[in-house]
């Protein structure tokens, strides 16, 4: 099939809001995108201890137990790679807490659109716009 990536790439998403986890998690595997989901930071660092890897999270900021900064700092001493989409409603919080992003992170604005979501997954992994998604 023509268009069809060469690796599935896997996410790991983290919310702990029901509805914004099923959403992302939904939104990504119907784009072919394999998914692991957790609720928080901790649950989150044990799923990603089972998986062989993973080449995105997308993570809440602000959730209970454990930052998405901090989730991200973790998850990055055994995957240094790993690329950081933060789904945020407090961006000014993320900032006020890291006045700066790292290499391979972006944040997105909460509530999010399905294409919006999509364009900030592929613009971190692959540096474009999938030319799957329809352009503006």
């Amino acid at each position: 099939m023509t268009g069809t990536p060469r690796r599935i790439m896997n996410a790991l998403v983290v919310d702990d809001e029901e509805s914004v986890r099923r959403f992302v998690e939904r939104t990504l595997r119907e784009a072919g995108y394999q998914t692991a989901v957790a609720s928080d930071g901790p649950e989150a660092m044990d799923v990603a201890s089972k998986l062989t890897s993973f080449d995105i999270l997308v993570t809440d900021v602000m959730m209970p137990k454990m930052t998405g900064d901090e989730l991200a700092r973790r998850l990055r001493q055994s995957e240094p790679g790993l690329k950081v989409l933060y789904l945020t409603g407090f961006s000014d919080r993320l900032f006020k807490e890291k006045v700066t992003l790292w290499q391979d992170e972006a944040f997105l604005d909460k509530p999010c659109s399905v294409k919006g979501l999509l364009e900030a997954v592929s613009l971190l992994l692959f540096g474009r716009v999938s030319a799957g998604l329809p352009t503006p």
